[in-house]
């Protein structure tokens, strides 16, 4: 089990810090900036700022950690519409780390009012307050999302920020995202860093369709996902698949991550979709860069 002085914090480029996760062997941030990640792969891409004109938001924070879609995405609103009403549920693993993220004043250069919400999330894991209802549940997100789909809960914007499928496919699976998607009003759009070909079937599996976000801070794009009745307004506002990200989505590379019960461990479900891979009649991955050899999407994979 961690400890709050496990976490050890990281600038990155925009002078804001992360963690590095010794569990997962992974940052919960690029280099290129914590916050502006989540700026610019979360809030901006699902139009928090057309949201808060509506005066009332939903929002499901998937892998809160550190806090900073949660920040991102109320300032981001409030900005707009100070008096926007925001409901939000987070989920996280361990809530051991948005607390370590309060502890070493991560937050310090962002208004007191963020800081006091982001205290109380991470240590009372709930909040009330004028034009604020939060609550941050501790556990597997697994289970978690099975608990926010039975209280009827539509989040008019999803943040898909788990670490990375090779490292947690537990929360990239098609099952998983099934459920993620059904917690997604239909006008709602749900906004992922990957670009994994395996990822974005498993949207597609789930009904959803999909488009590029602008790259941040790496070679490769993000996500964005709507359901179907929503495709003409992403076409409109964001670019399609360029053709090698849609012949990608025709490889190996595309086969999902499959976790029929929701309870299997990491090594089950990579050896379940590796077994897969092994006999499929798809093309491989190597045939399809020999034909885009300037992609350089290794995240793709």
């Amino acid at each position: 089990m961690s400890n709050l002085e496990d976490f050890t914090p990281q600038q990155t480029q925009d002078g804001s810090f992360t963690f590095f996760s010794t569990e997962f062997n992974q940052a919960f941030h690029s280099h290129y900036g914590a916050k502006q990640e989540s700026l610019l792969k979360f809030a901006v891409p699902t139009r928090l700022p057309i949201l808060a004109e509506t005066g009332f938001v939903r929002l499901l924070d998937i892998c809160y950690g550190l806090g900073y879609n949660t920040a991102a995405a109320l300032q981001t609103i409030w900005q707009v519409n100070p008096r926007c009403r925001v409901e939000l549920i987070g989920l996280e693993l361990n809530s051991l780390v948005p607390q370590a993220a309060i502890n070493h004043q991560l937050f310090n250069d962002w208004d007191d009012k963020y800081i006091k919400i982001l205290t109380e999330i991470a240590f009372e894991h709930q909040i009330h307050i004028d034009y604020l209802q939060a609550t941050l549940l501790s556990g597997d997100a697994r289970n978690l999302i099975l608990q926010v789909h039975e209280s009827g809960f539509q989040a008019d914007a999803i943040f898909l920020d788990p670490f990375s499928p090779p490292q947690c496919p537990q929360l990239w699976t098609v099952e998983f995202i099934q459920k993620v998607s059904e917690c997604l009003n239909q006008n709602g759009l749900l906004a992922t860093y990957s670009c994994a070909a395996a990822v974005r079937n498993g949207l597609l599996t789930a009904g959803l369709v999909v488009s590029s976000t602008a790259p941040i801070g790496r070679r490769t794009p993000g996500t964005i996902a709507g359901h179907p009745q929503h495709e003409e307004q992403l076409k409109s506002s964001l670019p399609p698949l360029s053709q090698a990200e849609a012949e990608h989505l025709l490889t190996r590379a595309a086969i999902p991550y499959r976790d029929p019960n929701l309870n299997d461990t990491a090594a089950m479900i990579l050896k379940r979709r590796q077994d897969e891979i092994q006999v499929s009649t798809l093309e491989s991955s190597s045939q399809w860069r020999k034909r885009w050899p300037r992609q350089g999407l290794k995240t793709l994979c």
